[in-house]
């Protein structure tokens, strides 16, 4: 099964959520980064540190250009850096990157966004609409700090404007002082029209996601999702 991973903002811990759900689901997982912004110039070419740990997590590895297929250096946003390069950052050029035959193999395919919900590939596309095209459900990873209640919201209504299935989302605790964390789960739990995957609390070591995930990656696996 293939899901796409977004997030209520670029700080929100999907690549946390998904290296984590990909370590649980063991070895048939894939997790795949088709766009990163921010990488490091390295011998072996641009490399950017999320598209790795989930090329870490995953139980079918694949060299990484197949993981991470467009990496820019700069961090910035990646249709900003894509304007410096030679090839433009289009809808069109990403299915062909993908890694078809790996991901049919799978037992659990996460590709991880950038950014939040509504990136900008260009002036005029946007990475849901590559999404849509894909038809492929979301998770929503939701960081829970001070001001997700309305990030949260306002990505699950952008979704389903956009004509795509909500399968669930993940509280992420980013902030280990957030006031009244437990009344903004609640409130959460209760607005949004999806259910909770999991709940992952604040971590010292995001090695140890994994545990706090390993129900959720046996629903997504299985297709449990009532």
């Amino acid at each position: 099964m293939i899901y796409f991973v977004t997030g209520t903002d670029t700080d929100a811990g999907k690549t946390v959520v998904t290296a984590g759900l990909l370590a649980a689901a063991g070895s048939g997982s894939l997790g795949l980064k088709p766009i990163a912004a921010g990488c490091e110039a390295t011998a072996a070419g641009l490399r950017n540190s999320d598209a790795l740990s989930l090329q870490a997590a995953s139980g079918i590895k694949l060299p990484y250009e197949q993981v991470n297929p467009i990496a820019y250096q700069p961090a910035i946003a990646p249709h900003i850096a894509a304007q410096a390069e030679p090839e433009p950052l289009t809808v069109a050029r990403l299915t062909p990157l993908l890694p078809t035959a790996a991901m049919a193999q799978a037992s659990l395919c996460l590709v991880e966004g950038a950014g939040g919900w509504r990136l900008p590939l260009n002036h005029q596309q946007t990475m849901p609409q590559w999404v849509a095209q894909q038809r492929w459900p979301v998770i929503l990873v939701v960081g829970m700090k001070l001001g997700c209640l309305n990030h949260a919201l306002l990505t699950a209504e952008a979704i389903r404007h956009d004509g795509l299935q909500l399968v669930g989302w993940i509280a992420n605790r980013v902030d280990a002082d957030m006031s009244c964390y437990q009344q903004n789960l609640e409130t959460l739990q209760a607005m949004l029209a999806a259910p909770m995957l999991a709940e992952v609390p604040f971590l010292a070591d995001v090695n140890e996601a994994a545990q706090h995930l390993t129900a959720a990656a046996q629903r997504l696996q299985t297709k449990s999702l009532n």
